[in-house]
């Protein structure tokens, strides 16, 4: 009797753990899209305040979500922000290494994480990038280095954590507070007194949450030698040459891939671009498939760089309104006065450096094949 009693026993168990095991299993995929994929609460605020807190804060602002399946890391082995909510403030940084915004606003960050860092500041910069040649994490490593980042990059090159934060800009900022909700969001360079009074607030919460005593500082960074552009005077808007966003070619067929013979115009309309000489439009790129090529565009603008590399490298010559352009300290330019420029490594080349905002007609000459043109950028 006591057998079967055991064996009827057992029976039932083991129905009840298959219901489960069936009802689990036609539960849905938890999702990393959109604002879905939620941060855990942190065990650490059990009181009622705390709880009392993020219920509040739930209905105002969004939970963060998770870094989702990274390629790579920099300045760390790894890296999540559910091991961050809870202890620190997090700032997320979507960036990519030859975008010169992102470039301009990496002082602040620096500057941010060496004031904050020890007072309970962590940054995490997610590296996605706009061109195939930022997925080389060699790339981003020697990008990194140069511009002295020294908080964790996380990099993002199948655009996961990208999609997950339906982010769409570089750079873009997230502010995670310590109950791992996004409380704050900037696109784009600027807004760095702003963003910055609102880390101090945010580390002043997180101080009283965790019982801690510690005066935060309330001056605001301002970077040694971090430019400053007057976005009011910059007329002239990023150009693209791959045959993919190539829509302001002028001379020759838009959005169209493969080789074009060009010819140079008559006329120069500003914020029109040329190319003059045999090339060849891919999708993300324009490459010259002969010698004596050239490029020729008219900005309004002070500063004009250029996304651009080279198997082989191959020097080019740069004019502006028909003449060389003096080099500055910061320029990619020769300082012989010659006006050359040696391309060949994947990254962003600075071509003119002005005093002042203006009208000029850029000229590059290109004497051999091989340069291939991404993208022109302004500032």
């Amino acid at each position: 009797m006591i057998n079967s009693r055991i064996i009827l026993l057992a029976i039932v168990l083991g129905g009840i753990a298959a219901a489960i095991f069936y009802l689990e299993s036609r539960k849905p995929p938890r999702s990393t899209g959109g604002r879905t994929a939620e941060i855990a609460p942190p065990a650490t605020f059990a009181t009622k305040e705390r709880q009392a807190a993020r219920a509040e804060k739930s209905k105002q602002y969004p939970a963060a979500n998770e870094i989702v399946s990274p390629d790579g890391f920099i300045n760390t082995d790894s890296i999540s922000v559910s091991e961050l909510v809870g202890k620190k403030v997090v700032l997320i940084d979507f960036w990519t290494y030859s975008c010169i915004n992102c470039q301009r606003t990496i002082p602040y960050l620096n500057a941010w994480y060496e004031k904050y860092s020890d007072q309970g500041l962590e940054i995490i910069g997610v590296h996605t990038p706009e061109f195939r040649f930022e997925q080389k994490y060699q790339n981003v490593a020697a990008a990194v280095k140069k511009f002295s980042v020294r908080y964790p990059v996380v990099l993002d090159n199948q655009r996961a954590t990208w999609n997950a934060y339906n982010n769409r800009y570089w750079p873009q900022k997230y502010l995670v507070d310590i109950d791992g909700f996004i409380v704050f969001e900037h696109i784009g360079e600027g807004g760095y007194a702003e963003t910055e009074r609102k880390i101090q607030q945010l580390l002043e919460e997180r101080m009283a949450a965790l019982g801690n005593q510690m005066a935060i500082a309330k001056e605001i960074a301002r970077p040694k030698g971090a430019p400053e552009v007057d976005f009011s005077k910059v007329e002239s808007p990023e150009i693209y040459f791959g045959a993919a966003r190539n829509r302001f070619l002028a001379n020759g067929r838009p959005e169209q891939p493969g080789r074009q013979a060009l010819k140079e115009p008559p006329k120069i309309a500003a914020n029109q671009l040329y190319l003059v000489g045999d090339w060849d439009f891919q999708d993300e790129f324009a490459e010259n498939k002969s010698g004596n090529a050239k490029i020729i565009f008219r900005y309004r603008a002070k500063d004009v760089y250029l996304v651009a590399n080279s198997e082989n490298g191959v020097e080019v010559k740069i004019l502006r309104d028909g003449k060389v352009p003096v080099a500055g300290a910061e320029q990619d330019v020769a300082r012989d006065g010659s006006g050359s420029v040696h391309i060949r490594e994947d990254r962003l080349y600075r071509l003119i450096e002005d005093t002042g905002y203006g009208e000029h007609t850029l000229e590059i000459i290109v004497n051999n094949p091989g340069l291939r043109a991404f993208t022109f950028t302004f500032g």
